[in-house]
């Protein structure tokens, strides 16, 4: 008998070209006039948010700009945020840019509705009051954040990337508009891309996964597979930053419902204890976690092989799974990711600290298909650098 699911997604998903411009009418949708715009220095240096005043302003909404966010945000941000929203009065949030400012602006909203410190959020207290509305912008494709129910932010104190998880942090609209996306340099197409990469593949091998995300992130896998390259290749390639924009989203789905594993529990201490970029530390990570996971699912690693256009037709299962990981690491080679940890910085004697960090993460840790102990994630930190 077939398992029953829920699926979480957000209230209204609008994609294409353009799109951007309706953010003022679904502000006003809405029925709020006072918004708060979360993103970051380099979201307003390439103009994009001109894209977003703009249309605002034709809706007669009046914006208050947030642009401090940094890479891995931190606590201390998203309370100056926070109290910088709350002073001016806003009633609604729009968070525009990668990962960092959308999930910042997530955890900006809880603080608006739910009492407490933000620390309690970050170390498990269940976020009980809704957010007020919130809008999410990406610029990037590859974290998913527009329509996942997470927020991950840095506890200074802890020196520890953790997540706030919760249904009510799903948007109540994201706007997906492939433009946005055509002024990434190729480092950062390429790392959001192969964090697409890696949320699409831990959620198909997930121990959570289900039919829904199944078809979701296999399709996710193809797309990436196909566009990733020219998209890092040419940023004007409106048809490869188009689809890698669907890609993302699509991953993104996957796994706000069946959960990442193994390498996310590895790559948030990466970023907070060396400030490594996520989807740099994920592309990375991501080859020697699914050899080490290989045995735990060889018929689903198969079909990623294939997903990225492998020819696995004649292989036994160990050898498709294989495929799979020699297809992510040429992948990441032809889109210029470094190979080794130690190419961002990673310090050997830092590992056993982050690997006591990787089996801290709880939820990512029981999403993986094999069980692992603190030990062999230490090892697969090494043989990473």
């Amino acid at each position: 008998m077939e398992k029953t699911y829920a699926i979480f997604l957000p209230s209204n998903l609008i994609f294409g070209v353009g799109t951007v411009e309706k953010v003022g009418e679904k502000t006003k949708e809405l029925g709020k006039s006072k918004a708060l715009i979360i993103t970051d220095k380099g979201i307003v240096g390439a103009g994009l948010l001109e894209r977003v005043l703009t249309p605002l302003e034709q809706a007669g909404v009046q914006a208050y700009i947030f642009d401090q966010i940094e890479p891995n945000p931190r606590d201390h941000t998203v309370v100056k945020a926070f109290e910088f929203g709350k002073k001016k009065e806003c009633e609604l949030i729009i968070g525009l840019g990668g990962g960092s400012p959308i999930d910042a602006a997530k955890a900006v909203g809880v603080l608006m509705s739910n009492p407490g410190p933000l620390q309690d959020y970050l170390r498990g207290t269940v976020v009980k009051n809704p957010l007020p509305p919130f809008i999410a912008i990406p610029t990037t494709a590859g974290t998913g954040s527009e329509v996942t129910q997470f927020s991950v932010i840095t506890d200074t104190e802890r020196s520890f990337k953790t997540g706030i998880g919760s249904p009510l942090l799903m948007p109540k609209v994201a706007i997906v508009d492939p433009s946005l996306m055509e002024s990434m340099p190729p480092s950062l197409a390429a790392a959001t891309g192969m964090d697409a990469l890696t949320h699409a593949i831990e959620a198909f091998v997930s121990v959570n996964s289900q039919p829904f995300s199944d078809a979701m992130a296999l399709h996710a896998i193809r797309l990436i597979g196909t566009y990733l390259r020219p998209s890092v290749a040419n940023g004007s390639d409106q048809e490869a930053r188009s689809q890698m924009a669907i890609a993302s989203t699509l991953a993104g789905v996957a796994f706000s419902n069946a959960g990442v594993g193994l390498v996310h529990a590895m790559s948030h201490p990466l970023g907070g204890r060396f400030d490594v970029p996520h989807g740099v530390a994920n592309a990375i990570l991501l080859p020697f976690v699914m050899q080490f996971n290989l045995i735990a699912r060889l018929e689903r690693f198969g079909q990623v092989a294939q997903a990225l256009g492998e020819k696995v037709e004649e292989l036994s299962a160990v050898g498709a799974g294989k495929k799979a990981v020699e297809a992510v690491m040429q992948l990441s080679a032809d889109i210029g990711i470094p190979g080794h940890l130690s190419g961002v910085s990673v310090k050997a004697e830092g590992l056993p600290l982050v690997a006591a960090d990787a089996m801290n993460m709880k939820r990512a840790i029981s999403c993986n298909p094999r069980v692992v102990k603190q030990e062999e994630i230490e090892k697969l930190y090494r043989e990473a650098l």
